[in-house]
């Protein structure tokens, strides 16, 4: 592409080139729309087909010249992540950040244990980030640059008896991306961890209660601010912080007993 390392409004400013995991809707679809508001060339890789073409055209006719690619992908499909990778730094000329949005959350009812769901969670929202982001954490090692962001949950904070497998996936993120982030922050890398409350998405179909509700570009625009400002870990928005610092100090003999 011969507009990915030039940015025409300002010559002597390189472009910086991202790369979105589960960009077809909801967060992931927001947040590559900001970046590629803020100058950013965006690799969009979604699932979704026809929801990602949507996406890049709506946003490729509203900023010039074009900022979002699109590709196809099931994150599940592992064994192509490391060609597809190199693809996708090859077409964009290089690499500076890497966002991995992609997320499942079915409805588990209390006195369900479905494997099928359970395994579905973790493939999505802990195996995929894990493939895509070690392809990324390799490359910025040896670049001795560049930011890794992880689109984790408050859920991951503690066990809630609603939603087990799906908390268990995002803690397990959430360790994740601290082990990377202790690893390569000397490095010159930067991984931030995002742990949002509730977002206007079609995961808040399965959330019996909502409260602090916000919006995907909300929620996009904070990340943006926190990219920027190379944070490690926000919540959003930021009153989740307080919540989760009560919650992880409830005793659990009291924990177990609540309801949500």
């Amino acid at each position: 592409m011969t507009n990915a390392t030039s940015n025409p409004t300002r010559p002597l400013e390189p472009q910086k080139r991202a790369l979105v995991v589960g960009a077809s809707s909801g967060i992931g679809a927001a947040l590559a729309c900001e970046l590629a508001r803020q100058g950013y060339i965006v690799a969009a890789l979604a699932r979704r087909e026809s929801l990602l073409q949507e996406l890049c055209q709506r946003m490729n006719t509203a900023v010039s010249p074009a900022k979002i690619l699109p590709y196809t992908h099931n994150v599940t499909a592992y064994d192509e992540i490391p060609g597809l990778f190199q693809a996708v730094v090859r077409d964009l000329g290089g690499l500076d950040l890497i966002v991995y949005a992609a997320g499942t959350q079915p409805h588990v009812a209390l006195d369900e244990y479905d494997f099928a769901k359970d395994r579905a969670m973790i493939e999505v929202n802990l195996l995929g980030a894990i493939a895509w982001l070690n392809q990324a954490a390799h490359r910025f090692e040896r670049a001795g640059s560049g930011h890794i962001v992880g689109i984790s949950s408050i859920a991951g904070d503690r066990g809630r008896v609603g939603a087990p497998v799906y908390n268990a996936s995002k803690a397990g993120l959430n360790t994740y991306l601290e082990a990377l982030r202790n690893r390569l922050t000397r490095r010159g890398v930067t991984v931030t961890t995002i742990k949002p409350g509730f977002v206007d998405t079609v995961l808040l179909e399965n959330a019996p209660k909502t409260f602090w509700v916000i919006s995907p570009e909300q929620a996009a625009a904070a990340i943006f601010q926190a990219i920027r400002r190379k944070k490690q870990t926000i919540y959003l928005p930021t009153r989740w912080a307080l919540v989760s610092l009560i919650i992880r100090h409830i005793p659990s003999f009291i924990f177990r007993r609540m309801k949500f």
